[in-house]
């Protein structure tokens, strides 16, 4: 599965880059493909590029606050969490995304 994502949390420092490490490194555990972005105090850091979206099969939006750019997304199988749900277990959020999708293509 190829998977986009960004990551904003209230204050965009911890939070934000919590959640970019638990999701990448649970998505790489899987045999998936990751890019995940993160919006912080510090602005957009390795900002999705429109290749990289419309290759991707589902969006994880791990957010506490609202985030730029969501109007890229059109079109895709969004899915919106807060960044607590992915800092204590990406791994179950993954599979339940796996689940989703398997069912959207049955």
């Amino acid at each position: 599965m190829k998977i986009v994502g960004v990551c904003a949390c209230v204050a965009g420092i911890a939070h934000t880059y919590m959640a970019q490490e638990k999701l990448t490194q649970a998505a790489e555990a899987r045999g998936h493909t990751i890019h995940v972005e993160t919006q912080g105090v510090i602005g957009q850091e390795n900002e999705l590029t429109p290749e990289d979206i419309a290759a991707a099969d589902v969006v994880v939006l791990a957010v506490d606050v609202e985030v730029t750019g969501k109007e890229r997304f059109k079109g895709k199988k969004v899915i919106e969490v807060p960044t607590k749900t992915v800092v204590h277990d990406a791994d179950r959020l993954l599979t339940r995304i796996e689940q989703l999708l398997s069912q959207a293509n049955e």
